[in-house]
């Protein structure tokens, strides 16, 4: 597996950040970290919330942790009927916005998590973004 490096981690923001803007139009915290959740870099744009600061890390530690994004770990929660402490880490979270960063192989390279728009808006632009990641690295 070949790590994450800090340049791609900004690539990725970079898309996010910019994506974001054109598709809603307002701004957004962004995080990316390696295969084990642990944060590689993270940017607040320019008025985005503050609350978005932790949940967007916490999306992304998600996301990696559990090598699926948020909104898929929401269903299994909900099509279960178990609560996420069941998982006995209190700094996962279900609320979408998070997507695993997959190499060409599937192996898990990192994971993104987004917040500041909507709940299914973050995840919109996470997917976007491992779909992006997806495909450089097939290429």
């Amino acid at each position: 597996m070949s790590a994450l490096t800090l340049a791609q981690a900004r690539a990725l923001i970079d898309q996010a950040t910019a994506w974001a803007t054109q598709q809603f139009g307002r701004p957004v915290c962004v995080a990316v970290c390696d295969a084990t959740g642990l944060l590689l870099a993270f940017a607040r744009m320019d008025g985005a919330p503050l609350r978005s600061v932790a949940i967007a890390q916490g999306k992304a530690y998600s996301a990696a942790r559990m090598g699926a994004t948020t909104q898929a770990v929401l269903e299994r929660l909900h099509r279960e009927r178990i609560e996420i402490g069941y998982f006995c880490d209190p700094q996962l979270t279900a609320l979408p916005g998070g997507s695993p960063l997959k190499g060409p192989d599937g192996t898990l390279r990192g994971a993104i998590g987004v917040s500041g728009l909507a709940a299914a808006e973050d995840q919109q632009v996470t997917d976007h973004v491992a779909a992006q990641f997806a495909a450089q690295s097939a290429a």
